[in-house]
């Protein structure tokens, strides 16, 4: 199982390999990082094998619940393997003290009083499978947004600047880059600043809005956790770059250097740790941003019309946090007052 999963992080060595990659998982959404990365690796190799029509998925789903929606697997289609939870019961009968929490046997009952949580202990192999690996009843279209150049979808403006505003920065318009220093936006920690050019495109200012907001949630220099300026780039680059992806956008101007110029920068890890730490970090904060839009965009990677409350649903989401705390904990360090983001090349 790790090998699957190394062999896919170490294909992303280019930055259209990682900008793939991302944009893949804005649609995969609902899936962790590296389980985006293990599924889109699978189909590329069925693809080339001649199993599946298309390069890449389109939805994915576990046999069970492609038996909700009167589907079923082909015969001979192998599923791609990702990881899911491993749940473990947990008991206390003073749920605040975090020392009181006992975990339940298979079949034990809690005491008398005791507050029962589950949480994730491990993960193990699950499969999934994509829609053109089954045959069986249509599955739904969903709406697709359709954009003129230079355009950004509805209300995307108001709904990064609303979050901006709750945390705390104030947002406001530059005439144009030479008043900030030669960038398209620019985040001030120092005064709580956002400052987007007004002289761009509405796609452009939201793009840009969108990359300042990454800065706003995940590099206050009081607890910022990443490494060094270049790795602080990718990731506010990628978390615009998934909230652009999820609702349509045009992700062609969006630039992300050489993979191996900020992976290998952090002493005493290796990159390919780096590498899928950045994208869950970016993952995490992109799906909170997308959850608090009145449009979350494009759909999450599940066939429309599935039953997310059935037995086999709700259980990937946390599979991330649980595999993150398997690995190392990145070290913090100071991060810079202010981060730019200068215009594409």
């Amino acid at each position: 199982m790790g090998a699957k999963l190394q062999a896919a992080v170490e294909e992303l060595t280019t930055g259209e390999d990682w900008k793939r990659a991302i944009e893949f998982a804005a649609r995969f959404r609902s899936r962790s990082f590296r389980n985006t990365l293990l599924i889109y690796a699978q189909h590329a190799e069925a693809f080339e094998q001649g199993r599946v029509s298309s390069p890449a998925p389109t939805y994915v789903a576990g046999f069970q619940q492609w038996k909700q929606l009167a589907r079923s697997v082909d015969k001979g289609q192998g599923g791609y393997m990702i990881y899911a939870p491993v749940l473990g019961r947990f008991a206390s009968k003073d749920p605040s003290d975090p020392m009181s929490w006992r975990r339940l046997a298979s079949r034990e009952k809690p005491a008398a009083g005791e507050v029962v949580r589950s949480k994730i202990v491990n993960v193990k192999p699950a499969y999934v499978w994509d829609v053109s690996q089954t045959s069986g009843a249509d599955v739904p279209e969903r709406p697709m947004p359709r954009l003129l150049e230079g355009q950004a979808p509805a209300g995307l403006w108001a709904g990064l600047a609303t979050q901006v505003a709750d945390a705390g920065f104030e947002l406001q318009d530059a005439t144009d880059a030479s008043s900030i220093w030669g960038a398209n936006g620019v985040t001030i920690y120092d005064t709580k600043q956002v400052l987007v050019r007004a002289d761009m495109d509405d796609a452009a200012r939201v793009k840009t809005l969108a990359h300042e907001l990454g800065h706003v949630r995940m590099h206050d220099p009081a607890d910022s956790v990443t490494h060094h300026r270049g790795i602080r780039e990718v990731e506010a680059e990628s978390v615009a770059m998934m909230i652009g992806a999820a609702h349509g956008m045009d992700t062609s101007s969006y630039t992300i250097p050489y993979v191996a110029s900020w992976a290998e920068g952090v002493p005493d890890k290796e990159p390919i740790d780096v590498i899928r730490e950045t994208g869950e970090r970016v993952r995490k904060i992109a799906l909170d941003v997308l959850d608090k839009l009145p449009d979350a965009g494009i759909g999450d990677g599940y066939p429309p019309g599935l039953d997310r409350n059935g037995p086999a649903a709700g259980r990937e989401a946390a599979v991330s946090t649980r595999a993150t705390e398997l690995g190392t904990a990145a070290p913090t360090t100071k991060a810079a007052a202010v981060d730019i983001s200068v215009p594409a090349l």
